[in-house]
């Protein structure tokens, strides 16, 4: 219905996307691509409010009252050297958007372009979330300042760019569709020595090997199967020199987990957690501090706002082989607007061999099939009209 609205706009689409990629900016430091979206959106005559540091929310009222959707895209890239060859290479050293927040901010300015066009004839509001610091706790910061109030948000969804289904296709799913998380800082204390006394010295290497291997058998054999769990470590850190034994060893990582009593496993999961480290400490003699940072929760689709992508999928795409049920592990801060308000979050496939785009999120390879921009802001347009008529 909206694909001629939105082919006029795509050498636009594909120039906002790669002017963004070329200017990656951190959380909370996005302050060249949030003045983008900003003076954007005023020339569509959409309201505009900043919020959350560098956040930036747009607001389009209808001609008529009625409910308030929101869309919601994010914009901070990642602390990544790129590795690509493209035109549009990143021109900040270790800065890259390897995760398509460049195609997210780029397909909802344009949606945003195009629903103000069609502003007579929606009923009630939709609010426009461009998002900063994604990757660690943007949204629940937004929502602390009243993103989700005046006017009240009755629905929100979220496309993410996915290289890992074919491109064109959409990945969706009922309940929850990416995963809680729990990001861990571990510290073992022993007491250092020489390497050719042991016997004098307290090794917390021996401890920190124990633990790394142990809590893998929490994902096997203390855990349902059909509740995927990932316990990874991501970092280890100990000693200074070959014939020194370390005085400490520092470990980083993450538990994620998927679950549909996402509150009681939880607590479960981490009691075993913690269970192992302080069971294989006392037996090495050394001693432990265990600290989480703060993380977001499981994602959760609502049905009926999930019906509204999937009504969508079938009018675009024509074809419901093209929509796939698809959940996966990783973690998204999407998660605290869906426990606020009835939500739906789907993927948009962008992974294409042939033009190397199914490289995975966070790689320095890692780049967008712009062939289906165009396919999100359309989404982004249908599935808000339809809603709110």
């Amino acid at each position: 219905m909206y694909k001629n609205d939105v082919a006029k706009h795509t050498k636009e689409l594909i120039a906002i996307r790669r002017d963004i990629h070329m200017h990656p900016e951190l959380g909370y430091e996005e302050y060249r691509t949030s003045q983008l979206v900003s003076e954007y959106l005023l020339s569509c005559g959409i309201q505009v409010q900043r919020v959350a540091k560098t956040g930036i929310v747009g607001l389009l009222k209808g001609k008529k009252h009625g409910k308030t959707v929101m869309l919601r895209a994010d914009m901070d890239a990642l602390a990544l050297q790129e590795m690509t060859n493209v035109s549009y290479k990143s021109k900040y050293d270790g800065k890259m958007h390897g995760c398509g927040h460049d195609g997210h901010t780029a397909m909802l300015l344009v949606a945003a372009k195009i629903l103000s066009k069609y502003k007579d004839q929606i009923n009630g509001n939709i609010k426009f979330i461009f998002q900063p610091n994604e990757e660690t706790a943007g949204a629940l910061d937004m929502i602390k300042e009243g993103v989700l109030d005046n006017p009240p948000v009755d629905a929100a969804l979220c496309i993410h760019l996915w290289p890992y289904i074919p491109s064109g296709t959409i990945g969706i799913a009922l309940g929850p569709i990416m995963a809680a998380l729990e990001e861990f800082e571990l510290t073992i204390y022993g007491m250092g020595g020489h390497t050719a006394s042991p016997q004098e010295a307290i090794d917390p290497i021996i401890a920190a090997s124990n633990i790394i291997q142990m809590v893998q058998t929490i994902q096997t054999r203390e855990v349902n199967v059909l509740s995927p769990t990932i316990i990874m470590f991501g970092r280890i850190n100990g000693g200074t020199a070959r014939n020194i034994i370390a005085g400490d060893v520092k470990l980083g990582g993450t538990i994620r987990y998927l679950y549909e009593n996402e509150e009681i496993e939880k607590k479960q999961l981490l009691e075993r957690f913690e269970r192992i480290i302080a069971g294989i400490c006392h037996a090495t003699r050394t001693k432990y501090d265990l600290k989480y940072i703060p993380s977001n929760p499981a994602l959760l689709n609502n049905p009926k706002i999930v019906e509204f992508v999937v009504n969508a999928a079938k009018d675009i795409l024509g074809d419901t082989t093209k929509i796939a049920n698809c959940s996966c592990m990783a973690g998204e801060d999407f998660a605290e607007f869906s426990r606020m308000v009835p939500s739906a979050f789907y993927f948009l496939g962008s992974g294409n061999k042939d033009k190397g785009t199914d490289y995975p999120l966070h790689h320095q390879c890692f780049n967008i099939d712009e062939d289906v921009l165009p396919l999100g802001v359309e989404f982004h347009v249908t599935t808000a009209m339809n809603f709110l008529q």
